[in-house]
């Protein structure tokens, strides 16, 4: 087997290693900028959905508590005491369904793992090109 010589001089190995290293940074920025916004997209639609769901929610929720305070008033409980038994019960399910809305926007991982990953790779790469 033949072996094929290489005719560049060290500085000029040097110089093609800096301008693939600074082409790699590059396309490593490029890809956590694309990584992070994907994840941030996918946040936004999220917090929006909760809180467009939230306000249409709150509004028929006040109506339909009205209803029910006033008919267990019709029942004869008095009203004041029908109308707090409804606001208990109604911010014992308010804080029970918030509580889980924070549980889930907390599971989202916003790191760039994808662009983590690459840069150790890139690292260990650069690490053999200089040996």
């Amino acid at each position: 087997m033949q072996e094929r010589k290489d005719e560049r001089s060290l500085p000029e190995l040097f110089g093609e290693l800096a301008g693939e290293m600074s082409v790699l940074v590059r396309q490593e920025i490029e890809l956590a900028r694309t990584e992070v916004t994907q994840k941030a997209k996918s946040v936004v639609k999220d917090v929006a959905m909760l809180v467009i769901g939230g306000v249409l929610a709150f509004a028929g929720l006040l109506v339909l508590l009205v209803a029910i305070a006033i008919g267990i008033a019709q029942l004869g409980l008095t009203p004041w005491l029908a109308f707090l038994l409804v606001a208990v019960a109604t911010l014992a399910i308010g804080a029970i369904l918030a509580q889980q809305g924070l549980k889930q926007l907390k599971q989202q991982d916003l790191k760039p793992t994808r662009t983590i990953e690459s840069l150790k790779e890139d690292k260990e790469w650069a690490k053999a090109q200089t040996k």
